[in-house]
């Protein structure tokens, strides 16, 4: 079995094919599918989409693109859902510098506050990363949480290392197959395998045969299929230490 350890399955690009998508994945081996919520807002349709789809378990959280949308409320409305509904992780939260005007005042606020969530339910968390590493291991370092995912890892191999000292996994996804993506290919070939999980942050990310188009949680068997090319292992071995990896941070899976 495969975890898709990062899917917005409740996105509106899959309004259409909602049901089709899925069954797709259950068909493809993809038996567990981790869905974050975006906003507060976000966290009932989440909620609601794990409790159609087999296999589906939510994370709660206000992502870094999205806090000029959020207040001190909403973070008052997410204690309580993490307390009422005791969600898979907190997430998806983190960082975002690579937009020219991100305020990152703000987004460290929510970031941090966050963090002091998933501390106090001892939940792991789903990190955003984009062009902000260090400051994420920052807040990692001074509010300690159970560990989780980075998301789409995109770091130094320092900065890889220094995360999986703090509890985290580094997630791999659509990138890893794109012959360019030399130094991501490279960190997925040398990073201790027990430190590796797969996503496809569905519906974007797409891998290579999919460039250009909508990404979908059953094409994470080719991605693994890649993986285990590229660290030259059979595909069976690399899907059991995976697995063995995502119930090392969620043993619910």
């Amino acid at each position: 079995m495969l975890v898709d350890t990062h899917c917005h399955l409740d996105a509106a690009e899959f309004a259409a094919d909602r049901d089709a998508v899925h069954a797709a994945a259950l068909a493809a081996g993809v038996g567990r599918i981790i869905v974050p919520a975006v906003t507060v807002d976000n966290c009932l349709a989440v909620k609601r989409t794990c409790q159609r789809y087999a296999g589906c378990y939510p994370a709660y959280g206000i992502h870094p693109l999205y806090v000029d949308q959020t207040g001190p409320e909403d973070l008052a409305r997410l204690r309580r859902l993490l307390q009422q509904d005791r969600p898979l992780a907190v997430g998806e939260i983190g960082l975002d510098f690579y937009i020219a005007d991100a305020d990152i005042d703000r987004q460290e606020y929510f970031y941090l506050e966050q963090l002091k969530l998933a501390r106090e339910f001892d939940l792991p968390v789903l990190l955003h990363v984009r062009r902000a590493v260090d400051p994420i291991l920052r807040g990692l370092r001074r509010i300690r949480v159970r560990g989780g995912i980075a998301h789409a890892f995109n770091g130094s191999r320092q900065q890889a290392e220094e995360l999986i000292k703090l509890g985290f996994k580094l997630g791999f996804g659509g990138t890893l197959t794109y012959p360019g993506s030399r130094r991501i290919r490279q960190l997925a070939t040398e990073l201790p395998l027990a430190s590796l999980v797969l996503e496809t942050d569905a519906p974007d990310i797409p891998p290579v045969w999919r460039a250009g188009g909508r990404n979908d949680p059953a094409q994470l068997p080719a991605i693994g299929k890649e993986l285990a090319v590229l660290r030259g292992v059979p595909p069976a071995d690399l899907q059991a230490a995976l697995l063995a990896n995502c119930r090392e941070l969620f043993p619910a899976l």
